[in-house]
């Protein structure tokens, strides 16, 4: 299997050589201590400051016609956050990090995640000083939401492919 391209976003543009450390959330599917990366097919999802809550979906092999023409009517993929982290995303100042994939294996393909269990000295750091151009130029559709709940209801309940993230810094419901 061909590795693809695998990268690191950070807030942190200083990083010489990435630890493995425990998964980000308990809902990671991955135990243990490990350095993560993003294939390039998924990079979009992380093209935002680390802690804004955002909804990443896109079509699968098992998307239905139905939720095709509602979620995404020629989308693809689409990344989603909520209005309020609108000022911190376009002052966001991200470092890209390309990573070696050599002691990389896949660990959630649907999500692109890639982990190595030891450290990781990345290949070169490009900082993305405009998050939104970004997330265009890797193709996504950005979308603005009022309301983070019904979106993440509607696509956890659909037959999307899709990452919810950081969505416990979400507004609360019904506030």
């Amino acid at each position: 299997m061909e590795r693809p391209r695998l990268f690191h976003v950070s807030e942190d543009a200083d990083i010489d050589r990435f630890e493995p450390r425990p998964a980000p959330s308990p809902d990671a599917g991955v135990e243990g201590l490990a350095v993560w990366a993003v294939a390039e097919s998924h990079l979009a999802n992380y093209l935002l400051p680390r802690d804004c809550p955002r909804i990443c979906f896109r079509a699968g092999p098992r998307t239905t016609t139905g939720d095709r023409d509602r979620f995404l009517a020629g989308a693809a993929p689409v990344v989603a956050f909520e209005a309020t982290w609108l000022a911190r995303v376009q002052a966001a100042s991200l470092a890209l990090y390309e990573m070696p994939p050599a002691t990389f294996a896949e660990a959630l393909p649907e999500a692109g995640y890639w982990i190595s269990r030891v450290a990781v000295t990345p290949m070169s750091m490009r900082p993305v000083e405009r998050p939104l151009e970004a997330l265009v130029a890797a193709g996504a559709e950005v979308r603005v939401l009022q309301d983070f709940w019904p979106l993440c209801d509607a696509v956890a309940g659909s037959s999307l492919e899709f990452s919810i993230i950081r969505k416990r810094n979400a507004i609360p419901r019904g506030l």
